[in-house]
């Protein structure tokens, strides 16, 4: 399940208009297999605890200029829908809050790391009515 989640969202996400860009630009054709196979070690490491995944995503997140909150709330967005979409309910719940607390975490670090001010950055918060997702 985990592999056909992450091939789900990373095939609209390359599509997508707002991160499919940054995806494109950051990540080469050739090494697209690779990073699909890295990331589904990610997600098997952070929600079955295997151990698969041994990496340092952050740097690599952070060296990416021009990341911002549009493209954090399209990432959660395009996952949730990508995981409520193929999985039961309560994984979707279980992948959906690891998100929502991964990609917080990245965004609050690589604001920090570009000197923003922190203290007054709340979490992206999701829309209780769509799958839109807006900064606090």
């Amino acid at each position: 399940m985990i592999a056909r989640v992450v091939d789900a969202f990373y095939a609209a996400a390359r599509r997508d208009p707002v991160i499919g860009p940054v995806f494109n630009r950051v990540i080469p054709e050739e090494h697209w297999p690779a990073h699909i196979a890295t990331i589904t070690d990610f997600w098997s490491s952070m929600l079955l605890g295997t151990g698969k995944y041994g990496g340092r995503p952050m740097p690599k997140h952070m060296a990416i200029p021009e990341l911002s909150d549009a493209h954090f709330m399209r990432w959660l967005r395009l996952f949730r829908e990508t995981v409520e979409a193929l999985c039961p309910p309560e994984i979707a719940a279980l992948f959906t809050e690891r998100s929502e607390r991964i990609g917080n975490s990245f965004r609050m670090n690589i604001a920090m790391r570009r000197g923003e001010d922190i203290t007054r950055m709340g979490p992206l918060q999701r829309e209780t009515d769509t799958a839109v997702w807006k900064p606090e």
